[in-house]
């Protein structure tokens, strides 16, 4: 005899027959738009064939846990097994060799690399080889080797985060300077990041010489806490390197960079208040100009120094076009120093809480000829000394600009008159 349509043909299926379910009513004023026999029915979610197999496998799973009360029956499995599963599409790139593929894949956009890399392993593989640039924020994604593998192609590697080593849950996001760092409560009077927090040297010296190996044609750097051994392998090996940014290094290290013939961009970030306290001095500076001859932009943020670094560096590096100097900290008469860089075009001066304490005798002070812009962002300028020893210094600059910064009145306006 044949079922009613309002029959269910499995009763133990049924949520609402379920007492670890609620009891599912429509609201009062739905009831005349609502049938109960829509709510109670199973068969609603079959009609959709994506979902058919979704729910037979959840079924199965069920049934064939240990912790299941009885084990599954021939009528509790009957429904289940009467629907069709879909048939599997054939892989039609499988037909496609590895060149073809990979030639495929770069022709899309970058933002779809992500998304790609997860339809099976071999284009995960693929997507791989195609990603040049990538920010490390585990140092054991670098020590276990899996970085390798996984993008043999890299041109562009930072390692500045995953050198230091702070607790990834916290919800403290701390922001100085270049750096962010999500941090914990504990504040110290080295600040935020004492010296537990940054890996030991050996160990980043050990990944830079790794890198060095797989990576022959990196061409940019960013590294925490490296010394001087690392560096002499990222530059024995990584010839082909033109950017390097470090952080929390010394005078010593950078003694390592003599052997990179080409590089042309360097970054040096000696102190960070709250974060690290390294020192670079006229040592440092002095080494760094003799090293490397090819610089065309020179960012110092925290470092120390005075007249002797910055004329070894206008003296060496006379391919440098822009000079950068965020929260410098050199001696009084640094300023004539400038008047060595025979080819500067750009220099900047950024959160310098002052210019040049005692920039001495205009006379000594000379000037950059070949200066075209100067720029100055949230600098304290109200020594009117140490401005106009500034605007002599750049007197044939073209252009001026004053950003956000303490002290600017109509005194320095008439200072700039000079330029």
């Amino acid at each position: 005899m044949s079922q009613s349509p309002k029959t269910n043909p499995n009763p133990n299926l049924c949520p609402n027959s379920d007492p670890h379910y609620p009891n599912l009513k429509p609201p009062p004023s739905l009831k005349s738009k609502w049938s109960t026999e829509a709510l109670s029915s199973p068969y609603i979610w079959f009609e959709q064939p994506s979902v058919k197999h979704v729910i037979c496998k959840m079924q199965q799973q069920y049934f064939n846990h240990p912790l299941s009360r009885t084990p599954p029956s021939e009528s509790d499995l009957a429904p289940f097994q009467s629907l069709p599963l879909d048939p599997i599409e054939p892989d039609c790139t499988s037909l496609l060799s590895d060149v073809l593929l990979l030639k495929i894949l770069s022709k899309l956009p970058v933002s779809q690399h992500v998304t790609n890399s997860l339809v099976c392993k071999r284009w995960l593989y693929l997507n791989g080889l195609l990603v040049q640039s990538l920010k490390v924020t585990d140092w054991s994604f670098v020590s276990s080797g899996r970085i390798f593998s996984r993008f043999p192609n890299l041109t562009d590697l930072d390692l500045g985060r995953a050198c230091i080593q702070m607790p990834r849950n916290s919800g403290i996001l701390v922001t100085r300077k270049t750096m962010s760092i999500h941090v914990d409560t504990n504040y110290t009077l080295d600040g935020f990041l004492g010296k537990t927090a940054f890996l030991p040297s050996n160990e980043v010296d050990q990944g830079l010489t790794s890198i060095a190996e797989k990576y022959p044609n990196l061409q940019r750097l960013v590294a925490t806490g490296a010394s001087e051994q690392g560096l002499i392998r990222i530059a024995a090996e990584c010839s082909t390197l033109q950017e390097l940014e470090l952080h929390y290094c010394g005078d010593l290290a950078l003694k390592g960079l003599s052997g990179i013939k080409n590089l042309q961009v360097v970054k040096l970030i000696g102190f960070i208040d709250g974060f690290y306290n390294s020192v670079i001095s006229d040592i440092g500076l002095t080494q760094l100009a003799q090293g490397c001859k090819r610089l065309v932009k020179l960012e110092l943020c925290g470092c120390e120094g005075s007249y002797d670094g910055i004329k070894a560096i206008g003296q060496c590096c006379q391919m440098l076009e822009e000079l950068s100097f965020y929260d410098h900290r050199m001696d009084g008469g640094w300023l004539a120093g400038l008047s060595f860089c025979v080819n500067l075009k750009t220099l900047m001066l950024k959160s310098c809480k002052s210019i040049d304490e005692s920039p001495g005798a205009d006379e000594h002070l000379g000037s950059c000829l070949t200066l075209e812009e100067l720029q100055l962002e949230r600098c304290q300028i109200r020594d009117k000394q140490s401005v106009k020893a500034l605007f002599l210094v750049c007197e044939n600059v073209r252009a001026i600009a004053f950003q956000n910064c303490w002290g600017l009145d109509d005194d320095v306006f008439s200072l700039a008159s000079i330029c």
